[in-house]
């Protein structure tokens, strides 16, 4: 986390802890109780409170600096860390936090899928991506708290990834997308909206037998670990390019025949 570009992250593990809950929650009062339960779980120590506050102070301390580095920078560490009855609230205004960027592009991205602007949304959809340059919260020790936020984030990463992804098909860019779907199905081999992206793009790049490669493999998984099919969306792909195959074959077929005959008279 930063603030007028300069980090003001704590390098030991709680303190840094206590920055996440209020980044992840920020704009908003986290109760003291809510940041002892992630830092101790329904354990704390009798010193909860005081060694809470020193965290929190050390990060103001770091706020500080960040300001003193950058003279045209407006404000003071306790207008960006605020205290206030019952708990801290990171200031949503004065600091840069990845996931309110990324929450923003995202949702441009959704307008201009809604306008029909497919150019606009695969950009818009890439610029909030690149605001996730690494798993989330990686350097953070996770309580039960910050797990339920990484997995919300998570999710919308995936849902964003995707998003972005059938906006490129649409575009016509299967053929730069392959390399990137064959490594997502490896690293997701249970998510059907990446298998079913793979299987488009393969077909619409002339290659029907990978197509239905992927589809057997994701089905063979599907149905080895989890006890399921494929959704019914992805059954009828599968038919489409069966289909489209057999009628391949029938033009190859008759195509054929059509020049033996010609030949032999």
């Amino acid at each position: 986390m930063a603030h007028n570009g300069e980090s003001i992250t704590p390098t030991a593990a709680k303190p840094r802890t206590v920055l996440a809950m209020l980044a992840m929650n920020a704009g908003r009062v986290v109760p003291l109780e809510l940041l002892s339960e992630e830092l101790w779980d329904r354990s704390p120590p009798k010193s909860a409170k005081t060694t809470i506050q020193t965290y929190v102070m050390q990060v103001r301390k770091l706020a500080e600096c960040a300001i003193r580095r950058r003279p045209e920078g407006a404000g003071q560490a306790k207008d960006i860390l605020v205290t206030l009855p019952g708990g801290y609230l990171l200031n949503a205004e004065t600091h840069n936090v990845d996931m309110w960027d990324f929450e923003r592009l995202a949702e441009e991205g959704h307008r201009a899928l809604e306008t029909g602007n497919l150019q606009l949304a695969a950009a818009k959809f890439a610029g909030a991506l690149d605001k996730w340059r690494g798993p989330v919260l990686m350097d953070v020790q996770l309580g039960r708290h910050l797990k339920v936020h990484v997995q919300r984030l998570q999710e919308g990463l995936l849902s964003v990834l995707q998003c972005r992804i059938d906006a490129d098909l649409r575009l016509g860019r299967h053929h730069e997308l392959i390399g990137e779907l064959m490594q997502l199905v490896q690293e997701c081999p249970t998510h059907e909206g990446f298998y079913k992206s793979l299987i488009i793009a393969l077909h619409r790049s002339g290659r029907r037998r990978e197509a239905l490669s992927a589809y057997r493999e994701l089905h063979t998984t599907l149905t080895r670990e989890l006890g399921l099919e494929p959704s019914l969306t992805l059954q009828r792909l599968h038919q489409s390019i069966l289909l489209a195959d057999r009628e391949t074959e029938e033009l190859v077929d008759t195509a054929y025949w059509l020049n033996t005959a010609m030949a032999s008279k």
